[in-house]
Order: structure tokens, then C-alpha cells, then sequence
């Protein structure tokens, strides 16, 4: 029966006022509430003072912190000191490394958020424009004579020989209308573009911010087929997707409003190895045939026959669509642009859904260039 009383004279060693007393004021103790305070001091610098909007601040704080105490753990004799020994580096490194969590998952999104609603809510109150401040002259904003709309000055109210809308109707005309006059800008600001990656096939994601809406995702390719197979495939027959893309699991049809706008269910598979699940979305969709291109642009809405479910994370898309650029000088060829701003919601970091969302992009144009593969080979 030695071996308990060995502990209980250790264990009342260790804890004596005095040994106690000379962990808390050494300098083994000291050197981690310096480590403390310079990462506060570092946060504070960069997130309250500066008020920087990126996560490198962080990153070089937990970086130095994590470096520093492997190196105090490997060079110092902390581990001879008992429990604290072992504990101080543990505790150090893990409030560390909470805090990048913390303000990754948390507090960065969470700005983002309301920085969003505040923005919206200004713009409401001033009623300021929707779109970039830019030169661009209304003409071109135009609907075609091809265009299933008409033109941008067509009324809603009810005519001789016309349906007539509910309000709930003449309100999903009105969101296709805004987020195609949203995708008519960004198309109109190429230039602006900021070029993110690329891939063996040519495919090339880029990015831009728009204002209210946050950053916008843009993936532009080349197609070896007409304008019209596309159009055919993407824009018209969105419910039949499914069966090449693996992108989504499910695409519905919820309601054909006109026969320029509908809304539809469409269900996102996993992406990133699954650490990113499965999303549902609910959208209007704004269909339009002009002479250089076709359009289908939406964004995100409500419908009463798809409410939110525990089964999915509701997420809500800011406009964007599918564009199919037919070539003036080779009717046999186009280029497809798909422009995506997504809110997946939950707590994902910011970089994970950037990663996520090009990765996607790829993997759609991979999709979309079998299956043209797959009908040429048909005809």
C-alpha cells in the first residue's frame, strides 16, 4: 500500500501555498500572460482601431502564440513543474485557437449580416439605387423585341386581353426584373471583374462586389456548341438538370407566374467533402431571348408550397443567372457565364465557402460540357 500514500504526499506537495505561489509569480507563468496580452493587444489593434475586415490579424496572432509555446514547451523544463506544467501550455493553446474559431465562425459573419441589413435598410429609407453608380445610360437596359418581357416600361395592370396578377404575382415580376437588371450591370462592368482562378478546360472563376449584396461569383467558359443547345438544356429545362449535373439533387417548378417568370425549388448537393451539407433554395426566375444573347436570371424569394424544413438549411440567393453568349462570327459556338451570390447560411467560415462555391462552379462546367458531349454524340 505504498503507491497511495506516495501520491498523497506529491499531491500535497504540489498544492502547498508556496509552490502555488511560485508557479503563479515565476516566470513560467509570466511569459503566457505576456503571450495573452499581445494577442489581445494585436486584436484590438486590428479589428477595434483599424477596423480591418480580414482574417490575417488572427492568423499572425495564433501563428506566434502557437509557435511560441511549442517552443517554451520543447526548451523549457515546464513539463518538470506537475500539473501546472502540463496544464498552462494546454490551456494557452486552446484559448488560442478558440479565439480564430470564435471570431471565424461568429463574429466576422455576423458583421457581414448586419453590415447587409443596415446598408439595405439605408438604401430603403434614401431610396438610393439598387445597382453600381456608374455612367451607364438607361438605354442599356433594354428588353429586346426578342425578349419574352417586352419592354422595361410594360405595366402590370390588367389590360383588355391580358391575365391579370395578384399581388403576390406582380411582386415575383418585379424581383425578376430587378435581379435581371442587376446581371444586366455586372455584365456591363467586366472590366471590374477580379479574376480568381482557373482550370485546365479554361474555365475561369472571377468575383466582384456588388453593393447590398456582397461578393458575386462569376464563372465564364467556352462551349463548343450553338447558343441554342444551351439555352435549351440550362435556361428552359431547369427541372431536367438533374439528370447530368451532380451540383443539385432536385429542381421543381413551383409556379409558372408568366411566361417570362416562374419559381422554382432547387436542392444543392454537398460540397467540400461534405463538410458544407446540402442547401435548399426557393427563386424567381426572369427567362429573356435577345438577338446577342439568352438570360435567365433570379434571385431569392418566398413560396407558400416550399416553406423551410428541418431537412435543409434554407439558403437565400442574391441575383445572378445562367447567360448564354451567342458568337457573331461562328453560329457553332458560344459562352456561358453563370453569375453566383449565395448566402449558404450556418456557421461556415467565410474562406470554406469561397473554396466551396468555385470548386462548384468547376464542377458544373465539367457537368455541362459532358452533356453537350453526350447530345453530340446523339445527333
Amino acid at each position: 500500500m505504498p503507491q497511495p500514500a506516495r501520491c498523497g504526499r506529491v499531491s500535497s506537495i504540489l498544492w502547498q501555498p508556496s509552490v502555488f505561489t511560485k508557479l503563479l509569480s515565476g516566470a513560467t507563468f509570466r511569459e503566457p500572460k505576456i503571450l495573452a496580452f499581445f494577442r489581445f493587444s494585436g486584436l484590438l489593434l486590428g479589428y477595434a482601431v483599424l477596423r480591418l475586415r480580414h482574417w490575417w490579424v488572427i492568423a499572425v496572432t495564433t501563428l506566434v502564440s502557437s509557435a511560441f509555446l511549442i517552443v517554451k514547451v520543447i526548451l523549457s523544463e515546464l513539463l518538470s513543474k506537475g500539473a501546472f506544467g502540463y496544464l498552462l501550455p494546454i490551456v494557452s493553446f486552446v484559448l488560442a485557437w478558440l479565439e480564430t474559431w470564435f471570431l471565424d465562425f461568429k463574429v466576422l459573419p455576423q458583421e457581414a449580416e448586419e453590415e447587409r441589413w443596415y446598408l439595405a435598410a439605408q438604401a430603403a429609407v434614401a431610396r438610393g439605387p439598387l445597382l453600381f453608380s456608374s455612367a451607364l445610360s438607361e438605354g442599356q437596359f433594354y428588353s429586346p423585341p426578342e425578349s419574352f418581357a417586352g419592354s422595361d416600361n410594360e405595366s402590370d395592370e390588367e389590360v383588355p386581353g391580358k391575365k391579370s396578377f395578384s399581388a403576390q404575382e406582380r411582386e415575383y415580376i418585379r424581383q425578376g426584373r430587378e435581379a435581371t437588371a442587376v446581371v444586366d450591370q455586372i455584365l456591363a462592368q467586366e472590366e471590374n471583374w477580379k479574376f480568381e482562378r482557373s482550370n485546365e478546360y479554361g474555365d475561369t472563376v472571377y468575383t466582384i462586389e456588388v453593393p447590398f449584396h456582397g461578393k458575386t461569383f462569376i464563372l465564364k467558359t467556352f462551349l463548343p456548341c450553338p447558343a441554342e443547345l444551351v439555352y435549351q438544356e440550362v435556361i428552359l429545362q431547369p427541372e431536367r438538370m438533374v439528370l447530368w449535373n451532380k451540383t443539385v439533387t432536385a429542381c421543381q417548378i413551383l409556379q409558372r407566374v408568366e411566361e417570362s417568370t416562374l419559381v422554382s425549388y432547387d436542392v444543392s448537393s454537398g460540397a467540400a467533402g461534405g463538410v458544407v451539407s446540402p442547401r435548399d433554395f426557393v427563386n424567381v426566375r426572369r427567362i429573356e431571348r435577345r438577338r446577342d444573347r439568352y438570360l435567365s436570371s433570379g434571385i431569392a424569394t418566398t413560396h407558400c408550397a416550399k416553406p423551410p424544413t428541418h431537412k435543409y438549411v434554407r439558403g437565400e440567393n442574391g441575383p445572378g443567372g445562367f447567360i448564354v453568349l451567342k458568337s457573331a462570327s461562328n453560329p457553332r459556338v458560344c459562352t456561358f457565364i453563370w453569375i453566383l451570390n449565395t448566402d449558404l447560411k450556418g456557421r461556415l467560415p467565410r474562406y470554406l465557402i469561397q473554396q466551396s462555391l468555385a470548386a462548384t462552379m468547376f464542377e458544373f462546367a465539367f457537368h455541362l460540357r459532358q452533356r453537350i458531349g453526350e447530345l453530340g454524340a446523339r445527333a
